[in-house]
């Protein structure tokens, strides 16, 4: 049984720093959140990342993913504009993908940002939610699209944070991230969201959606948003 730990870059990810004995079988880290744990076995990154922020040395068994190789994989789920363009969305349709896991648990993904707060592990850093993107009104729906698509191959998304968050996943608890069941969903409403992506058909192969998003409709996509939050019960 394959579970991954996805780690982001939310202060609380640092939850994961001095945990021993974890069930993960990879720890997929997204951008700087390779700091957090040693023992990570892939990281996850934009083509823009710092050069100066990568990690100075690698293990053998650990790995960089970058653009050339989770586009491929993320557009195997409909793409960037239907699944949301954040890293936290894309690493895991990457591992969804790559490592057929039976569960993936996220930390440091919750994607609140408050104005007077710490908005990172590392201090303040750029937050994409928070900018101008047509695939980003609504981080609900992103994620309970994602958890219906990883519910649909037997895999499970759970949430390990404990604070505010903008994802849908059921909470759990470290140790019991293995005995979780995939996500159950409305079959009609989700067939009623996939033939409608079909039918917008905004699907851009490349990854750059931003280059052609006069393409999409904001209306439309709030429909189709609607329509996977519905088909998801919401904790």
């Amino acid at each position: 049984m394959t579970l991954v730990l996805l780690l982001g870059s939310g202060p609380n990810v640092l939850t994961a720093k001095d945990w021993s004995d974890v069930p993960f079988n990879h720890i997929v880290a997204i951008n700087n959140a390779w700091r957090v744990r040693p023992d990570w076995t892939h990281l996850v990154h934009p083509s823009d990342f710092p050069e100066d922020r990568m990690p100075p040395q690698m293990a053998p068994d650990q790995k960089v993913i970058q653009a050339i190789d989770y586009v491929p994989l993320q557009n195997q789920y409909g793409g960037f504009v239907y699944a949301g363009g954040t890293m936290a969305f894309t690493a895991s349709y990457w591992a969804l993908a790559a490592l057929k896991p039976r569960a993936i648990a996220v930390l440091g993904c919750d994607m609140v940002y408050p104005k007077t707060e710490r908005t990172h592990f590392y201090g303040k850093g750029t937050a994409d939610p928070l900018r101008e993107d047509k695939t980003l009104r609504s981080l609900e729906a992103k994620s309970a699209r994602l958890l219906v698509k990883a519910a649909q191959q037997g895999c499970a998304m759970v949430n390990l944070s404990k604070e505010e968050s903008r994802l849908v996943f059921p909470r759990t608890d470290v140790a019991d991230v293995g005995a979780l069941k995939p996500a159950s969903f409305n079959e009609e409403l989700v067939a009623a969201a996939e033939a409608e992506e079909t039918r917008l058909d905004y699907y851009v192969p490349s990854g750059k959606y931003w280059k052609v998003e006069d393409r999409f409709d904001v209306d439309a996509i709030d429909a189709l948003d609607a329509l996977w939050l519905r088909s998801v019960r919401r904790p």
